[in-house]
């Protein structure tokens, strides 16, 4: 039983006609937050811990990160191993992007979202 908390930080660009014009980009890095054997269990060898080497078994880290960027294959992977989603939370900030090329009122928004995993 624990928790797993998967987090990844995202960005867009909205024009003037904010539908037909929003630019998404792709999911850089997929975070994983939980005990070290929970992590292991559930994501094998696509858990990168370059960043928390030799971290043992019991103990929790925030520094983990998946070698794929797709949610999905992240959300199946913990529903398989029998963990059910208990909360999520998000944040944005947006900014006017005029210095990087684009016209004057485009806007870049950021995000950055948690999901929690829970296994009883």
């Amino acid at each position: 039983s624990g928790y797993i908390t998967i987090g990844y930080r995202g960005s867009y660009t909205i024009g003037r006609e904010a539908q037909a014009d929003a630019k998404f980009r792709r999911v850089a890095r997929i975070t994983v937050c939980g005990k070290t054997a929970l992590a292991k269990e559930v994501f094998g060898e696509t858990l990168n811990e370059s960043r928390d080497p030799d971290r043992p078994p019991e103990r929790y880290t925030a520094r983990y990160y998946l070698k794929f960027n797709f949610l999905e294959q992240a959300f199946d992977r913990l529903s398989e191993a029998g963990f059910r989603m208990a909360a999520c939370s998000s944040t944005g900030t947006c900014a006017f992007a005029p210095e990087q090329g684009g016209p004057a009122d485009d806007k870049i928004w950021t995000s950055y979202t948690e999901y929690v995993f829970c296994r009883d």
